[in-house]
């Protein structure tokens, strides 16, 4: 009997919420999607730019989360964000939530 054995290094990628913090930047864009940028010290994604995130502007509450957004930037309000895990390929993390505090 031949046992076969075989690793394939894999990108590290997990979701969960970042730190609240102040948005820096918010960048409407004329591709699929936004970005944006928070100074956060904790991002669970792993992504190569630990500052950066991005929203499709088809997903379910893409335009209420870029309306939070916005409003945080204008208020000076602190937010935290929920990211996927994802990155796309400048190295940006995808969230699917947007939290809020005063």
């Amino acid at each position: 009997m031949t046992i076969w054995w075989s690793y394939v290094p894999t990108a590290i990628a997990e979701s969960g919420w970042t730190d609240y913090v102040n948005v820096t930047e918010l960048v409407p864009t004329s591709r699929h999607y936004y970005e944006f940028k928070l100074p956060v010290t904790e991002n669970p994604s792993g992504c190569k730019n630990n500052n950066l995130f991005y929203q499709d502007y088809t997903s379910n509450g893409a335009d209420a989360m870029f309306t939070t957004l916005l409003e945080a930037l204008k208020s000076r309000l602190n937010v935290r964000v929920y990211v996927t895990g994802r990155c796309n390929l400048s190295g940006y993390s995808e969230i699917s939530s947007v939290s809020i505090v005063r």
